[in-house]
């Protein structure tokens, strides 16, 4: 459609964007996720930054996996219902926040 243009957004590289009139709508995609609409409008600063982020952060994902870990090692050696049951609750988590909470999975934030 006319005014939609697709821009490759690569790690730690800048993406410089022409806007051809004064209120755009910019939106970031991975092909699944969708973020929120932000509309651009320029009156006295024609230059913005703005930084792609996600909702699940390094840190997030890296305790997740060692806590799913710990879990399912206590599951196993101990035998207790408890443990392999809190086993899925990472996993539970990253899930919800990957499906049930798409538009707020990929977020825009100015710089």
């Amino acid at each position: 459609m006319e005014g939609q243009q697709i821009y490759p957004v690569e790690e730690n590289k800048n993406v410089t964007i022409q806007l051809p009139n004064n209120n755009c709508h910019l939106v970031v995609t991975d092909g699944y996720h969708i973020s929120k609409p932000l509309e651009l409008v320029f009156h006295h600063i024609h230059t913005y930054y703005f930084h792609v982020d996600c909702a699940i952060s390094n840190t997030q994902l890296f305790y997740g996996g060692f806590l799913l870990f710990i879990f399912v090692s206590l599951g196993l050696f101990t035998g207790s219902l408890f443990f392999q049951i809190m086993s899925f609750t990472p996993i539970a988590y990253l899930l919800y926040i990957y499906y049930i909470n798409r538009s707020d999975f990929i977020q825009l934030h100015p710089m």
